[in-house]
């Protein structure tokens, strides 16, 4: 028996209009009062993320990112010329070298210091493609994360106005209420409408979680630029699953109970440390996958996410999971009844389409 080619995806196929008021600038109090949309197939339901108890299973298992996002925005000098830095992600094979994007980078050139204040500097020892530079501090990892809280703002996406700089606030609720490894520079966005009581209602419920960590690059929101969507070329990011957690997810598989992965970056995780037979194994680098629809699902059996960018990797991805038609419809009826978008907005459940 031969099976059709998959489509050719165009990135026309993931566009949708999005009213600029839609975007949440602010998030919602209490984080788990925000608004849910529960997607089943073609069946819309409109709940908030405090309903969770009650729209999952008795058994099921939430995979969360404990990822912890670090103040990776930093204003610095190259001698008189002001230095705008935003780390995207840590290389680990060079110590004390991250990746980062730069502004004004034209100007910056390879062995040039930066200097973010005393005893806190930086040098660039490669230009790379697509604007990224790789910069090297002058301190090692953990006193870089001390310095990075004294010096460094919160890394809000682009599409979050603040003239005046990050808040207080954002430092605290741009932050999941379990994060706990650093090295995130975006948060995982769906674990942001979690708190401790909903989590004790869930167990209560007789819902478990496991966690694991991707460490959430700034590629997240670069706009993907080739017409053909498999031209595209997904960004790396580093993360980990424990031999444990695999075999708690991988137990839960077996008694047939559903995994259901709470943010892109867990399902990615987990889709990457899965073999073809769907079980899990523990991982520990980078992964790059690219998922998009006619992609089989190995790991996972629903997700919670928040609503995406037109035309992004990650709305090609809950596209992927749900069905693009379904999912058309979903953003659809979003927008019409005033769901609110992107990091600080609202969420959504989605079951993986039969």
């Amino acid at each position: 028996m031969t099976h059709p080619p998959p489509p050719d995806w165009q990135l026309a196929d993931f566009d949708f209009l999005l009213p600029e008021d839609r975007i949440a600038a602010l998030p919602v109090e209490p984080r788990d009062h925000a608004r849910l949309l529960h997607v089943r197939g073609a069946t819309l339901g409109d709940h908030h993320v405090y309903d969770l108890p009650d729209l999952l299973r008795e058994g099921d298992l939430l995979v969360i990112n404990d990822t912890r996002v670090i103040p990776a925005r930093l204003f610095g000098q190259r001698g008189v010329v002001k230095v705008e830095v935003m780390l995207n992600k840590e290389e680990r094979d060079q110590p004390q070298t991250w990746s980062a994007l730069a502004r004004p980078g034209k100007r910056l050139r390879a062995g040039d210091e930066i200097i973010f204040a005393d005893n806190f500097t930086a040098t660039i020892t490669e230009k790379c493609e697509g604007g990224e530079i790789l910069i090297r501090f002058n301190a090692p990892r953990e006193v870089l994360f001390t310095l990075l809280h004294q010096h460094g703002h919160v890394p809000l996406p682009p599409y979050i106005k603040r003239p005046a700089g990050d808040t207080l606030e954002d430092r605290t609720r741009y932050q999941t209420v379990y994060a706990k490894r650093e090295g995130a520079v975006a948060a995982p966005t769906a674990g942001l409408h979690f708190t401790p009581e909903l989590f004790a209602k869930l167990e209560a419920k007789g819902i478990e979680r496991a966690h694991v960590t991707l460490h959430v690059g700034a590629g997240t929101f670069l706009p993907v630029k080739t017409e053909r969507v498999a031209d595209h070329v997904m960004h790396a990011e580093w993360g980990e699953i424990t031999a444990p957690v695999a075999a708690t997810i991988n137990k839960a598989k077996a008694e047939g109970r559903r995994i259901v992965a709470v943010g892109t970056t867990s399902l990615r995780l987990l889709e990457s440390a899965a073999d073809e037979n769907g079980v899990l194994h523990p991982f520990c680098g980078e992964t790059s996958i690219f998922i998009t629809p006619g992609y089989r699902f190995r790991a996972i059996d629903a997700m919670i996410t928040n609503f995406h960018l037109p035309k992004s990797t990650l709305f090609m991805l809950v596209s992927a999971l749900a069905g693009l038609d379904n999912m058309r419809d979903a953003y659809r009826h979003a927008i019409d009844n005033a769901y609110r978008f992107y990091s600080y907005g609202d969420a959504s459940l989605l079951e993986k389409e039969p």
